[in-house]
Order: C-alpha cells, then structure tokens, then sequence
C-alpha cells in the first residue's frame, strides 16, 4: 500500500490553517465546485461535535483502533494535536481517492501538513491558510459557541505558534474576505494540477 502513496503521477493538496482561519469553509468550496477534488477524511480519536458525522467529517475511532493503525503503519501522517487527542491521514483513504480518478484534499493540522509535504515532495501542493489577525481567529472562534473561554483560549495560542510555520508551505492564502480566498486557493490548485 505505501508505494501508491509515492506514485508521482498521483497528486494531493494539503490545506492548513489555524483553527478558526477559514480552512473548512475554503475546502467545502473547493469540493462544491470542483468535481475533480475529493475530500480525505481523517481518523481521529475526538468525539464528534455538532452535526458531524462518522466517515463523512471524520473517522471516529477508539484511541485502541488508532494505535493500532499507528503500528500497522496505516498513516501518512498522525499528531496529537490536543493532549490525549490524536488526529491522522490514512494511506487507505488516500487510495481510495486516487482510485476514484480524483485528487486528495487534505484539511489538516499544521504539524502534520509540514509531515505530509516532507514524504510527498512536489506531489503535493501544500496551502497555508492565514487568518486576517489572531484578534479576528478569536472573534470567529467565538461565535462557533462550540467550545469553552479556556478551549478557545487554548487555540488561540496555539494559532499564533502554527503562524510561524506559514512560509514553510508552497502557498499562503490570506482569509479576509472568504470569497477572495476561495478563488485564490482554487486557482493555485488549478495551475498545480494542470502542470
């Protein structure tokens, strides 16, 4: 399975971003628009917030399940994003994308974008999405009213960190106005897949 994973002919884009910058607004534009884009769903050993559901947000797994993919060597990539909360790309769903005769769009977390753009090299287009101020992040964070003051607080500082990674990525999309961005992640992705 880990040779599919660097076949150069097969491409994949990796979005990353802060939480809060506007990254899954950005791919669900990307997956409305462009039928040629499939959307990678990650594993995660979270529990679901909201209206997420299983196998279509993410893959909801036993921390047990995650651990063993971890030794089967199942994962692209994987990071403990939060304390006791792990996050990863399964090469499985990867293959599935490819097989489909699309490309990949990876929503990942900043770490693990850094991991995913190391293994694949040019085979992959890796997008740093940059909110407008960490002072906008919090107010958007804020109006979620889906997580604590401490939670959000925590975010907010470990936005700032993953800011300093930002010219590690091929591009960066600054998010002030979402249907500016949208367009100009779209058109990267474009010129990227038609090389």
């Amino acid at each position: 399975m880990a040779e599919s994973v660097h076949n150069e002919s097969k491409k994949v884009i990796i979005l990353t971003a802060p939480s809060g910058a506007g990254k899954t607004s950005i791919t669900k534009y990307l997956l409305t628009h462009y039928p040629n884009l499939a959307f990678s769903v990650s594993a995660t050993t979270r529990s679901p917030r909201g209206k997420e559901q299983d196998g279509v947000d993410y893959h909801y797994i036993s921390l047990a399940k995650f651990e063993g993919h971890m030794y089967q060597d199942d994962f692209l990539e994987f990071e403990m994003v939060y304390e006791g909360i792990y996050y990863g790309t399964l090469k499985s769903e990867l293959d599935r994308i490819w097989n489909q005769g699309k490309t990949p769009v990876l929503d990942i977390d900043v770490k693990g974008a850094l991991k995913v753009q190391e293994k694949l090299g040019d085979q992959c287009l890796s997008i740093f999405i940059m909110p407008p101020s960490v002072a906008i992040l919090k107010e958007r964070l804020q109006k979620r009213e889906t997580e604590t003051p401490e939670a959000i607080q925590m975010r907010i500082d470990k936005a700032s960190y993953e800011m300093s990674f930002s010219n590690q990525f091929k591009a960066i999309v600054k998010n002030e106005v979402l249907e500016t961005a949208c367009t100009q992640t779209a058109k990267l992705i474009e010129d990227f897949i038609n090389n």
